[in-house]
């Protein structure tokens, strides 16, 4: 029987998240395997997937904010705002004059902090129920809404120039749903030269680290976090006694406990280390917003 479990797995370029998905299945020998936040084919680094049962605390890694490193090459801009895609300009070389170290570190500044993004045209999201880059693809024009994220942290580790074009390293820390192509995008369209991003690598989502995870080639056996450990990462946790334990699986709420959870949820833990499940305030009472299936904990 295939033990439930959050597995960190390290993505090669020239995989899609889905290939990942499919190669954990046949690794571990069952179906119900599931991710946290797909990453595009030009894309490395963390994936964070859920085996069995554990594929229920996605929906709680999903949203965690997230590390980024990225190469941003400013001078011309893609179809697709990365190296995927069709040139669609280059800069002359007069335009170059504006652009400064000082305009550059101003340009980033404009694009940190809380700022509305415009995601990119080829991104996943879904428009009357189709990929946007599905759509793209079909020759459809696609203007997607802005959204409101929040750039945390939006450094320069080295600066290249070289060829006509300038490339910056940048390392990012995001809330989730920010797109780092449009911030290369941005950046370029603000200096006046284009930009689109050559090369992206995720090391973090939330408290799970890309140092941490397995390549590929170790999926076989591959270490997995329990869903006790792993929910102990992105929650509080709440110990809970057996009692407790018992009554919260079979849905009961705990009367008046409210005042234990301090956070909108919390990750319940029975005295054998065991994830009972998700707990959420109901007035003054505690009840299960998510239970672990029997034999999943």
């Amino acid at each position: 029987m295939v033990s439930p479990g959050i597995l960190l797995v390290d993505k090669p370029a020239g995989l899609t998240s889905h290939d990942v998905v499919a190669r954990t299945r046949r690794a571990f020998g069952t179906r119900k395997v599931g991710h946290a936040g797909t990453l595009d084919p030009m894309a490395t680094g963390l994936l964070v997937i859920g085996i069995e049962g554990a594929t229920r605390l996605l929906t709680y890694i999903v949203g965690a904010d997230k590390t980024y490193e990225a190469t941003i090459r400013l001078g011309q801009t893609t179809g697709t705002d990365d190296a995927e895609g069709e040139i669609l300009m280059t800069a002359e070389p007069e335009a170059w004059s504006a652009v400064t170290d000082a305009a550059v570190d101003e340009g980033i500044l404009a694009l940190t902090g809380e700022i509305s993004q415009v995601p990119s045209s080829v991104s996943a999201i879904k428009v009357d129920g189709r990929r946007a880059y599905d759509r793209v693809r079909a020759g459809e024009e696609v203007v997607l809404a802005a959204r409101d994220v929040v750039v945390s942290r939006f450094d320069v580790s080295a600066r290249r120039q070289q060829d006509g074009f300038l490339d910056l390293d940048v390392i990012v820390d995001c809330s989730s749903g920010t797109y780092i192509r449009s911030l290369a995008r941005d950046l370029g369209a603000a200096l006046g030269v284009g930009g689109h991003l050559t090369a992206l690598r995720r090391t973090r989502v939330g408290p799970f680290e890309v140092t941490d995870a397995v390549g590929l080639d170790a999926l076989e056996g591959a270490p997995t976090l329990t869903p006790g450990d792993a929910a102990g990462r992105i929650l509080p946790v709440l110990e809970m006694s057996a009692e407790e334990a018992r009554d919260l699986r079979h849905g009961k709420r705990l009367g008046g406990q409210a005042a234990r959870l301090a956070d909108a949820l919390g990750a319940a833990i029975d005295p054998d280390g065991l994830l009972v499940g998700i707990v959420e305030k109901r007035g003054a009472d505690l009840k299960s917003a998510m239970n672990m299936p029997e034999g999943d904990r």
